[in-house]
């Protein structure tokens, strides 16, 4: 069985949209891999890690990832599920003007400077809202096209846009939270009980997590099970077991959480994508 499953959702002749699914079965390093363009993409399920030489990235649905053209580039799944990802390729020159100049390469090559960036709630919903529209027809593509140059100028904005900037000490520490937190989506884990996992001090966890990603790790754990409703609200009738099996003590909680990040509650959500 191929290890990808790539869907076209969208090709203009300006821009291209795919929807790329991957079993995740290479758990160290694949071989080097490079792309003919620069691609943005946005993991919606899952989780893998992305290698650009000795640095690396933790792919999850909390960021964009950025894939240069011609950059040589290895993947792992540490975690087992495999992982899922909207993946957009735009036109050079489209992307230098979205894009901030402080997040592209100076050489003139095109591409960006990070792996990576955080990206908030908004583009989150922005990434289901395209990926279920395209999936099920009912987008035209000139909305989709509107959606879609939103989308990476919300993500690329400075306002929403985070780079993670710090040491590859304290990066390579938050990358085995967010991986400990994948390993056990539904947990309801405590400071002491990650530190002791990861071997450290839960205040220095907490204060180092915060510095890397710019949000306490309660709500980096809870956008990423949000984002894992987004995924899978169409295809859900019981929105309430879907909240207990994704961590939420309640329906209610679930649904004023929901609210909080996205602006509407999961069922006007789910209505919205018809």
């Amino acid at each position: 069985m191929p290890e990808f499953d790539v869907n076209l959702l969208l090709d203009t002749g300006t821009l291209s949209v795919r929807d790329v699914r991957c079993r995740g079965e290479c758990r160290h390093r694949s071989a080097e891999e490079c792309t003919a363009a620069t691609h943005l993409v946005f993991p919606y399920r899952g989780v893998y890690v992305r290698h650009v030489g000795a640095e690396q990235s933790v792919a999850d649905a909390n960021h964009v990832l950025f894939f240069n053209a011609g950059q040589a580039y290895q993947v792992s799944h540490p975690v087992e599920g495999g992982d899922a990802c909207l993946s957009l390729v735009l036109p050079e020159a489209t992307l230098q003007e979205l894009a901030p100049a402080e997040l592209l390469q100076r050489s003139g090559e095109p591409g960006f400077r990070e792996q990576c960036l955080s990206i908030d709630p908004r583009a989150q919903a922005l990434v289901a809202l395209l990926r279920h529209g395209l999936h099920n027809g009912v987008i035209e593509p000139l909305e989709a096209e509107g959606l879609l140059l939103t989308l990476v100028s919300r993500s690329l904005g400075p306002r929403t846009a985070r780079a993670p900037r710090s040491t590859r000490l304290r990066r390579s520490l938050v990358d085995r939270a967010k991986l400990l937190l994948a390993s056990d989506p539904t947990r309801r884990w405590t400071l002491a009980a990650m530190a002791a996992e990861l071997g450290g001090s839960a205040v220095y966890l907490t204060q180092v997590f915060q510095q890397v990603e710019g949000l306490p790790l309660y709500r980096y754990q809870l956008r990423v099970r949000l984002a894992r409703a987004l995924d899978r609200i169409p295809q859900e009738d019981d929105l309430s077991a879907l909240a207990f099996e994704l961590g939420f003590s309640s329906h209610s909680h679930f649904a004023s959480a929901f609210r909080q990040a996205y602006g509407r509650s999961p069922s006007a959500f789910k209505q919205s994508l018809r």
